[in-house]
């Protein structure tokens, strides 16, 4: 059975009640530490402003967010400095889906439970992954890209390929090109989440394929303004509906993709829920401590829970593709920010 909502508030029906004594102790009550990848994307930003607002709506004690600066060391004593406070809880977005099981040990062992969100861990224990369909995202962008240009070269600027969320959209880019769309060629380039390598690797990349048709990049949030401005500073940035318009394609919803879809600059967007992220996130935490549990199956909040091959349950939100036609939804995060 999985989570219900009802209105605002949530009702959770649980499986099974958990063997960790403390959790189960703590009655849902208790510090929560929150622990962030990076500040320096206006995704995580905003991200980071929900989770105090959303804490207070799920009726959560949380503790200021902690930023690891996208350090996946840093993000494990990260960890253990909130478990050292005695947090009951926590709720981390993991950098890199293999180290951060050190982290998930050491929380396991002081029987604190652990909520992910954003980003999926390869191996250790958490109650919930709360997070989109990644997977998704690179058919979404393959789809609109290969059904606006004919044929031709198209770049994919990827993610950290050491986190779960940089792997399946690259992968999922790349299969829907190759199976749905031959007509087009894929190039890519490994940035990492960070905003000066993609600058220069699109720069060195564009000197090499002037003729490049159409770009998808994984992370509005630090690609949109090195990439624009790239394309910019060679003549290439051609709003929508211009000879030589380069169709461009992102991932993450935040204000300043909407202000580029309405400009022309870019023609699309995956919007990550992170107002959806922070309230789960609060939301599965607060339940976990309690000790409740939860299998796999459609929720009415719009989402469904799968089991991941590791065993990892996951609440896969939704994440709308965003174009001109609806990019004045107000009902899209992006719209509320102010």
């Amino acid at each position: 059975m999985a989570a219900l909502a009802v209105g605002t508030s949530l009702v959770l029906a649980a499986c099974g009640s958990t063997k960790d004594s403390a959790s189960a102790g703590s009655g849902g009550t208790g510090k929560v530490g929150v622990v962030l990848p990076l500040l320096t994307s206006p995704f995580w930003q905003s991200y980071n402003d929900y989770v105090p607002k959303m804490a207070k709506s799920e009726g959560v004690d949380a503790l200021k967010t902690v930023n690891s600066n996208s350090d996946p060391s840093q993000q494990i004593t990260d960890i253990n400095n909130e478990l050292n406070q005695g947090v009951k809880g926590l709720v981390v977005a993991p950098l890199d889906s293999a180290a951060i099981e050190a982290g998930l040990d050491q929380a396991e062992r002081k029987g604190v439970p652990v909520v992910a969100v954003d980003v999926a861990p390869d191996k250790g224990k958490v109650a919930m992954v709360v997070r989109a369909d990644n997977v998704a995202y690179g058919e979404k962008a393959c789809d609109y890209l290969g059904k606006h240009i004919t044929s031709g070269k198209v770049v994919q600027i990827m993610g950290d390929l050491a986190s779960v969320n940089g792997r399946d959209r690259s992968e999922a880019f790349r299969a829907c090109v190759k199976k749905n769309y031959p007509q087009l060629k894929v190039l890519e380039i490994p940035a990492k989440w960070e905003s000066d390598t993609a600058a220069s690797k699109l720069d060195t990349l564009l000197n090499a394929n002037p003729d490049i048709k159409g770009i998808y990049m994984q992370a509005g949030g630090v690609y949109l303004a090195p990439t624009l401005q790239t394309l910019k500073s060679k003549n290439m940035l051609k709003a929508a509906g211009q000879k030589g318009h380069i169709a461009i394609v992102s991932n993450d919803g935040i204000p300043q993709e909407f202000d580029a879809i309405r400009k022309g600059e870019i023609d699309a967007t995956v919007s990550q829920p992170a107002d959806a992220y922070a309230r789960y996130g609060m939301y599965y935490i607060k339940a976990a401590m309690a000790g409740k549990t939860f299998e796999p199956g459609p929720t009415d909040h719009g989402s469904t829970i799968v089991k991941l091959p590791s065993g990892i349950l996951e609440d896969q939100l939704p994440a709308p593709l965003v174009t001109k036609e609806n990019v004045d939804d107000p009902k899209l995060w992006g719209n509320t920010v102010q």
